[in-house]
């Protein structure tokens, strides 16, 4: 009897990011709201983190509500009809609801069913975990188009009291579609977790102990030296070997999005990295704050819109953040 031969899926050699979409929060929330309840000042934050204001949504308006409307832009502006989306990835830790997924709402809300689609939890590196992941089954013939969003309402989990890292935290999502090229549009993902530093950022207490009474609402909290040592110096290492796995160096870089944790982390990395003047080094934190997954897709959109000529130029993006978890690649800009 002659032994059957299995088929696996085949793909595009190649994928790239075709556009981006973005949604913030409705309110603008300068540090002097938040200054009373951690006992600070305008120019202790300003100082420490370079956040000069940050976006927070409204009670009704939820993360789900900021992923669509991220998606439905970057949908439109892909030129792809929603139907062909057969992939919906959103990164997060702001789904309130344990089930459905916030993706399959989204996909059903865009016009993508019966697309598959799922959350995923990587904190800050979430973004560009889902990137390597969409550019995989895109490359395997899994999925043809994937739409691949950051989405947080971190002013859920925050404790206006704690000052490690409330005063950080704003709401967003940043969203693009990705799918076939005929070049090279996503390099190989550098990527990984050190979970022995999980309690570096961490929720204080468990939804367990909070429903038996023994908690309070859990918040996010941080070890912030912990978290600023471990950023500035293992992950320019990890920036650098994204640069090496996509066989390029700094000089020939358009464009420098890091996660958007801290102004003070962004400038050392750019200090690590030898970065000519020439990359633009995207700074959206300013104004918009930590965002966690969705912090990478926010910056490039307002990156690209200030910056319209970096478009077809090269971005390196690194995420770091909760467990302790890792991504980088380079990814060549819509």
């Amino acid at each position: 009897m002659t032994k059957p031969t299995l088929q696996q899926s085949h793909g595009p050699q190649y994928t790239r990011i075709l556009s981006v979409g973005a949604a913030r929060g409705d309110l603008s929330v300068p540090n002097s709201d938040l200054v009373g309840p951690i006992n600070s000042s305008d120019e202790w934050i300003q100082q420490r983190t370079g956040i000069i204001t940050r976006t927070r949504a409204s009670q009704e308006i939820q993360a789900v509500d900021l992923a669509t409307d991220a998606a439905r832009e970057a949908i439109e502006r892909s030129g792809i009809a929603p139907e062909l989306i057969d992939a919906v990835i959103i990164a997060t830790i702001s789904n309130t609801q344990q089930t459905p997924s916030m993706a399959a709402v989204v996909a059903d809300r865009v016009g993508a069913n019966p697309a598959a689609a799922y959350d995923m939890n990587a904190a800050c590196a979430g973004y560009t975990y889902a990137i390597a992941q969409a550019d995989a089954l895109i490359r395997t013939g899994v999925a043809h188009f994937a739409l691949v969003i950051g989405a947080e309402k971190l002013s859920d989990v925050v404790d206006p009291a704690d000052r490690s890292i409330s005063f950080l935290l704003g709401d967003g999502a940043g969203a693009v579609v990705i799918g076939p090229s005929e070049f090279p549009g996503i390099s190989s993902t550098v990527w990984g977790s050190d979970g022995s530093r999980a309690d570096a950022v961490a929720m204080d207490h468990t939804l367990q102990e909070y429903r038996r009474g023994d908690a309070p609402w859990p918040t996010l909290r941080q070890q912030g030296q912990t978290v600023f040592r471990w950023a500035v110096w293992e992950m320019a290492k990890v920036a650098k070997q994204a640069l090496d796995a996509a066989g390029i160096t700094s000089d020939q870089l358009a464009a420098f999005i890091p996660h958007q944790a801290n102004m003070r982390i962004i400038d050392e990395f750019a200090k690590q990295l030898k970065l000519p003047a020439s990359v633009a080094i995207a700074r959206d934190i300013a104004t918009t704050g930590n965002t966690s997954a969705a912090s990478i897709p926010l910056a490039t959109h307002r990156l690209l819109e200030e910056n319209p000529e970096l478009s077809g130029g090269l971005a390196l993006q690194i995420g770091f953040g909760a467990g302790l978890v890792f991504g980088a690649q380079v990814v060549v800009l819509p």
